[in-house]
């Protein structure tokens, strides 16, 4: 509202002498003052930059007092100009701008502040390099440069531009390094380096031409000086060129859109009071020389109008748009959204209907909170201190805050809901929720706040307050969670002793050790894989067993406390000081996983049905046997050279495969050459690489007994020659062509033999090292040694044969029958097998023995290279194959000691038949004749029997447990199996039954519930018998082959299987009909009717049970005579029950006593109602008939043909 006097009209006319001492004075330079200020103000609310004081909080605050000032000296422009008070009304003018331009600045400095303290600015980022600081070190340096090419130069001012060049020169290679450790763009790195060395080096050079300058000052040494500052000023450009990339540069700070749009509203109030003060201050000025000018009057009121509307409306928008009021009621809101959770969760928990979290762990959850909670602790002070005096941070802090309370609340909850005892969960949700609200009311003490330091001293009192009560909560919560984690299990003291047992491997020596260092190894590792087995056993344990998990913990715990102290002896009586360093470094690391699993396994303990807590757990076991596999890596680096022949096993094995891959594909045909190189290309390669093999083996042999170091190196060369030997073979083969497959397999498998006697050799070698000379360790390194220069001249017999059309198929063949005697050898070694299969598998490989005999008698009879060589490397493969299968399926545990011997007996039996008959096959080769080509059938007839008796060793250790899930006849044995349990099962609930208590009467009778019970007992008991005579019968049937294991038709015996099964379910299911009206009946529900049906019922499937098993039985067999006396049996138990229940009184009809009415009607009406319930019963029995005739049609429907034509009969 404008002041009153601007709106009243001036009532004092001036005298014409007045006017022209008015006129006479010169008013502009108050009002052009004011109006430069003016237009200054406007120009500093177009560019809001920030203003440098020491309290920014405060700015937030100022205009109050400033429009109140402003105020008062408007209304003295209006007063003094209708008063003609004109040195009056230039001070006016004065105070007016000063307060208008404190108001501007104030504004400006408030909308600053509210701009920068959004949350969605983009922060400024220093840059990797100052540009400037290049600038002005070339534009120095080169200016040095100059003046060391100057001819007039003197002595002192060349040492002098030396000085500023080195100066210079030696700050930017150091700005270069550090920016270069800084960026990590590698190309900026490497050009950084790149150019410091060249500015280096430049500056290098110049500075030994300034010495010798310096030294002898005469024309050549400084033109040589000249010529030295061109690099270095060449470098300079180059590294000052590539500094002043913008990708280098200090990116300023910028206020996102979204504070700008919150400075709006400020800025614009502001430009709007400096536009009206402007008008303002012109209008004054016209009135001031014409008071009686009433548009004037009219045209001041209204921008006095307007500067006050503008005020009011700044002062409003700078207290709405204070720092922090946004986020603060954001944080509000959110908060007060987290507490309504927390108490739907209470409410959920009193009335314990809080459903538990199944999707995370309760170990993750305790995490989360923990975590949380930490979180809101560290920002109560910097929230506080915002509250203070920071206004730009207290959005900022307010928001980090409350960002953490929905995690904390979703974390507290789900820890909750898996929190079995309900005192402990309402404490977490209520101490929760305390957090929550002492949050709340620190939120609003700090919004209050504001961030003003001036603020009166209740509200500061307040905030100190509100922080003291948050981290009591904060205090209280984190207690309870160190509570919850501490009786999460008892494994803190197991954890305890494992840490102990880590740090004691770091201290002093113990002393010397008495062992050797072969005896910690040997400890060592007992002890690595016992822990490895009940890490084994706890992931078992985790599933089945929860309970036992602390057992095995505490195992763990004392395996680990031994394998630690082992360790440390180990590590003193190790080589050097590195390997034992290694070894505890090793038992270190599976200490900490140790402990990590003990906490794992505790945690399960307290919520067993947690899923992700066991698979937690079993993370952790898969890290203590990785970490166990670590440790016996570290032990074996104690032995060098057994860690050598460890690793070269290792490598030999993969060469196999991968020779083996090599084999598929030429088999495959797609083995291709790949350039125009033929084998003789090859072969000299192949054969001096053998040679340098045999030289290895020998050095191998020879080191066995030798030191670790020479053992490890002879290992190494071995395995480097082998890799180099079979990628020449593999080259050789490739280049055969893939038109003729079998030649290229013969000679892959040829280096496959000596790959694998290779790696056997390498065996041997470990297991014989420092051992005495009649160890048998060392007899079998010598077998081992003598099999591997056999493999080794069978590959150089092929390499040199297998160009020869007429002996490579007779080469081949050689090959094949030693690779076949040293499998045999393997095969009758007693050596376990690494794997066991079933017999199954063992009958599947012994197809291929007879694929192959009939190869070999093929090539027999053509004498054909070609055929030759497709026999030796089928029969490689199919004797090879049958000889693993054989040995793993005997080691099956199922298998018996005594069938193990036989099937491998026969097995070796089998393998020597096909040695004969390719040895024939070699002889005819040799010397073909008609003669010798006859006996051919007699080898093959030969191992085809040997072939038979293995597979009835297979068939026989696949015994009768093992059996065709999908045979018919053993789906029959199950049901009946099951019926017969069924039957148990009801036998057993009516030895449970018993009479009930009633008081004696003179006339009923006493011994009828013991009369039911012992028939109803004796028919469950039969039918047991029943079911089990059926089965045996049925085995009887199976055994004399009328019905076969697997049947040959499938149609008949399914149904006659069907129809045995639905015999034997109809008797079960009768004979629990049968238990229900005995129960029915000893509980005083009599009903003679269900209990004689039930009877009846019972004996009526037991004879379709026997027409089922008669079908195809032998009439005399034992099997059938039981079950026939198994059939009567029930049917006099039936018989005996229904005879029972027909003479007990409690079933017996009494006849009724009736009264007649007297009168006419009375007993006409007797009459009626007795006739209509005797129509009723009779309609009654009717449909029961009929519903029974129904279910009957419906029941011969399923029945087999054989009980059709039965029961038709």
């Amino acid at each position: 509202m404008a002041p009153r006097a601007l709106r009243d009209k001036p009532t004092h006319s001036p005298s014409t002498e007045e006017r022209c001492k008015w006129e006479g004075m010169d008013l502009s330079p108050g009002c052009d003052s004011h109006v430069l200020a003016d237009s200054e103000a406007r120009q500093l609310m177009e560019n809001t930059t920030p203003i440098v004081t020491n309290d920014m909080s405060r700015k937030i605050q100022l205009p109050r007092p400033v429009w109140r000032n402003s105020k008062g000296s408007m209304a003295g422009i209006s007063q003094n100009t209708k008063n003609s008070k004109l040195p009056e009304f230039g001070e006016s003018i004065s105070a007016t701008s000063k307060a208008l331009c404190g108001l501007t600045e104030a504004a400006a400095q408030a909308a600053y502040l509210v701009g920068v303290s959004d949350p969605n600015n983009q922060a400024g980022q220093q840059g990797l390099v100052d540009p400037t600081q290049f600038a002005r070190a070339n534009q120095a340096i080169q200016m040095s440069c100059q003046n060391l090419v100057d001819p007039a130069c003197t002595q002192s001012q060349v040492l002098s531009a030396a000085t500023i060049v080195a100066k210079h020169t030696s700050a930017l290679c150091n700005t270069c390094r550090l920016a270069s450790s800084h960026t990590t763009n590698p190309v900026a790195k490497r050009q950084f380096v790149q150019s410091a060395k060249e500015v280096a080096n430049s500056t290098a050079n110049l500075v030994k031409t300034i010495k010798a300058l310096d030294g002898a000052f005469n024309k050549e040494n400084w033109e040589q000086c000249c010529v030295a500052t061109a690099p270095l000023i060449e470098a300079m450009d180059n590294l000052t060129a590539f500094a002043s990339n913008p990708e280098f540069a200090t990116v300023p700070a910028q206020i996102s859109p979204e504070g700008r749009r919150a400075m709006e509203p400020i800025v614009s109030s502001a430009k709007t009071m400096l536009k009206s003060s402007a008008g303002l201050i012109q209008t004054a000025r016209s009135l001031a020389v014409n008071p009686k000018d009433p548009p004037q009057w009219s045209v001041l009121a209204s921008h006095s109008r307007t500067i006050s509307d503008s005020i009011k409306k700044l002062i409003t928008s700078m207290r709405d748009k204070a720092p922090g009021q946004r986020e603060s009621d954001e944080a509000i809101e959110a908060l007060n959204r987290c507490m309504r959770e927390v108490d739907q969760a209470s409410l959920a928990a009193i009335s314990q209907q809080l459903p538990p979290r199944e999707d995370i762990s309760q170990e993750a959850l305790h995490n989360q909170m923990i975590t949380a909670v930490q979180e809101i602790s560290n920002l109560i002070e910097p929230m506080a201190s915002a509250a203070r005096a920071e206004a730009s941070q207290l959005g900022h802090k307010v928001s980090q805050m409350a960002q953490y309370f929905e995690p904390l609340i979703i974390a507290a909850i789900g820890t909750a809901s898996k929190t079995p005892n309900h005192q402990q969960q309402m404490n977490l949700l209520d101490q929760t929720k305390m957090l929550a609200e002492s949050a709340l009311q620190m939120l609003y003490t700090a919004k209050e706040a504001g961030g003003n330091l001036k603020q009166a001293a209740h509200t500061q009192e307040a905030l100190e307050e509100a922080m003291q009560m948050m981290k009591e909560a904060v205090e209280d919560l984190t207690t309870t969670l160190n509570e919850a984690a501490s009786a999460a299990g008892v494994v803190g003291g197991m954890v305890d002793s494992i840490t102990q047992a880590i740090n004691q491997l770091d201290n002093g020596p113990m002393g010397e050790p008495e062992g050797t260092f072969v005896d910690y190894q040997t400890t060592m590792v007992k002890m690595a894989k016992a822990i490895a087995v009940t890490v084994q056993e706890m992931v078992t344990k985790s599933t089945t067993n929860p309970d036992e998990l602390g057992i095995l913990a505490h195992q763990l715990t004392n395996d680990y406390r031994q394998l630690a102290q082992e360790a440390k002896l180990a590590a003193l009586a190790a080589e050097n000081e590195e390997i034992g360093s290694r070894i505890k470094h090793r038992v270190q690391e599976l200490g900490h996983s140790c402990a990590a699993l003990v906490t794992k396994a505790g945690a399960l303990q307290c919520s067993p049905s947690d899923a992700y807590t066991k698979k937690e757990l079993i993370e952790s076991a898969r890290k203590v046997s990785e970490k166990v596999s670590h440790v016996l890596a570290a032990l074996q680096a104690g032995n060098r050279g057994t860690q050598g022949c460890i690793t070269a096993a290792s490598t030999v094995s993969g060469i196999i495969a991968d020779l083996d891959t090599t084999i598929m594909f030429a088999m495959a045909g797609t083995l291709n050459q790949e350039n125009s190189e033929t084998f003789t290309d090859h072969r000299e390669g192949i054969l001096k690489t053998a040679k340098v093999l045999v030289e290895d083996t020998k050095v191998l042999v020879q080191n066995a007994t030798a030191s670790q170091e020479k053992l490890a190196q002879a290992a190494q060369s071995s395995v480097s020659t082998i890799t180099h030997l079979a990628e020449v073979v593999k080259l050789g083969a490739a280049s055969l062509g893939s038109e003729d497959p079998e030649t290229q397999v013969v000679l892959i498998s040829a280096v496959k033999d000596v790959a694998k006697a290779l790696g056997d050799l390498i065996s041997a070698t470990k297991a014989a090292a420092g051992k005495a000379g009649d160890d048998p360790a060392v007899y079998q390194l010598k077998n081992s040694a003598k099999v591997m220069v056999t493999n080794v001249t069978s590959l150089l017999k092929t390499v040199k044969t297998i160009e020869d059309e007429a002996t490579k198929g007779t080469q081949a063949l050689e090959a094949t029958i030693e690779h076949i005697r040293q499998e045999l050898a393997v095969f009758s070694s007693p050596v376990p097998p690494v794997k066991v299969s079933t017999p199954e598998d063992f009958i599947r490989m012994t197809k291929g023995i007879m694929m192959a005999t009939a190869k070999a008698a093929a090539a027999g009879n053509s004498c054909r290279q070609e055929d030759v060589i497709a026999t030796a490397n089928l029969s490689r493969c199919a004797i090879a194959d049958m000889l693993r299968a054989c040995k793993e399926a005997t080691y099956h545990p199922e298998v018996s000691r005594d069938m193990q011997q036989w099937a491998l007996h026969f097995g070796k039996e089998c393998t020597d038949s096909y040695l004969e008959l390719l040895e024939h096959v070699l002889v005819i080769l040799q010397k073909p004749t008609h003669k010798l080509k006859q006996q051919l059938a007699g080898y093959s007839k030969h191992v085809a029997s040997s072939v038979t008796e293995l597979i009835q060793a297979a068939e026989a250790m696949k015994g009768t447990e093992w059996v065709d899930p999908e045979d018919p006849t053993v789906i029959a044995e199950n049901e009946l199996l099951g019926a017969a349990a069924a039957i148990e099962a009801a036998a057993k609930k009516l030895e449970q039954l018993k009479p009930r208590a009633k008081p004696k009467q003179a006339d009923e009778s006493l011994n009828f519930e013991e009369q039911i019970l012992e028939a109803a007992k004796s028919i469950a008991a039969a039918t047991s018998a029943l079911v089990k005579a059926a089965s045996a019968a049925q085995r009887e049937l199976v055994a004399q082959g009328k019905v076969g294991a697997i049947p040959a038709n499938a149609v008949d015996d399914g149904q006659w299987s069907q129809g045995l099964i639905s015999a034997a379910c109809m008797v079960a299911a009768a004979t629990n009909n049968l238990c229900e009206a005995a129960n029915a009946a000893v509980q005083g529900h009599a009903s003679k009717e269900k209990l004689i049906s039930s009877a009846k019922q019972v004996a009526a499937s037991t004879a379709q049970l026997l027409v089922a098993c008669k079908v195809k039985a032998d009439h005399d067999s034992e099997a059938m005579k039981r079950l026939q006396a198994a059939g009567n049996a029930v049917k006099r138990a039936s018989d005996n029950l229904v005879k029972a229940a027909q003479k007990a009184a409690a079933f017996q009809d009494h006849d009724e006593t009736v009264v007649v009415k007297e009168k006419m009607v009375g007993g006409i009406a007797q009459i009626i109602a007795a006739q209509e319930e005797m129509l009723r019963k009779e309609r009654e029995l009717e449909e029961a008939q009929k519903k029974l005739a129904m279910i009957r049609q419906q029941q011969y429907k399923f029945l087999p043909s054989e009980l059709r034509d039965e029961e038709q009969n």
